[in-house]
């Protein structure tokens, strides 16, 4: 489950843990938005010539898109609905990306010159939904935070670039691989707590983990008086 924290293995109110182990679909799902984030933001921030662009192709479609959605559907099982929403979300994000490449590449899709027009409305739609899913992520982990908060900015340069601000896609590119690293940190954590059943590394500070223990016990005591 993504909102995973540190004292618990979950942290959605009012939930129960069922007597059933199932697989956290988390690990998987951030590793394959982290993958494919670098990948491109690698092309992105001219660390590798924008021919070797063509490369996110295979790897959005299937790892990034398909994979991603598959976590999602998982999370959706498991009753998340945080993990749920952003893992189908990117992962439809990410096939649409790829076709949306795919075609162009084809000449299917003819924008009469105004591709990177196409690309940055197509980008800016996506920021909208990254922006309330980053202020969705104040309620989860600081780890899980900083995932979003750099990929807000990283869509918001991305946009700005493609309707022509200089150097924009460059810092975009930049801040992608800042978010792929963010990600891949994220869930090595969730796989590391899942296979050897401690913390090994953190997602929160010692002072997130006092607020929330705090707040549990508070709800706890209400509870109980109100019995």
């Amino acid at each position: 489950m993504i909102n995973y924290n540190e004292e618990t293995a979950d942290l959605q109110p009012g939930r129960e843990l069922s007597s059933s182990h199932s697989a956290d679909a988390s690990p998987l799902g951030l590793a394959a938005f982290a993958l494919t984030t670098f990948v491109l933001s690698a092309v992105n921030a001219g660390i590798f010539p924008g021919v070797l662009s063509e490369t996110v192709l295979p790897v959005a479609i299937f790892y990034g898109g398909f994979i991603q959605l598959l976590a999602g559907m998982w999370e959706f099982h498991s009753g998340t609905t945080f993990g749920a929403t952003a893992f189908s979300s990117y992962g439809g994000f990410w096939m649409s990306l790829g076709a949306f490449i795919y075609l162009q590449l084809r000449g299917t899709l003819n924008f009469q010159g105004h591709s990177q027009e196409a690309l940055g409305l197509f980008l800016l739609a996506w920021t909208v939904f990254t922006f309330y899913m980053w202020i969705a992520s104040f309620r989860m982990n600081q780890a899980l935070g900083i995932v979003f908060t750099l990929s807000f900015f990283t869509f918001v340069l991305l946009d700005l670039g493609a309707f022509g601000v200089p150097q924009a896609t460059t810092i975009g590119g930049w801040f992608g691989l800042l978010n792929a690293v963010a990600a891949w940190y994220t869930s090595a954590a969730f796989l590391l707590k899942d296979t050897y059943g401690h913390v090994i590394l953190p997602v929160e500070t010692r002072k997130q983990r006092t607020v929330k223990q705090y707040t549990r016990e508070k709800s706890r005591m209400s509870s109980a008086t109100i019995k």
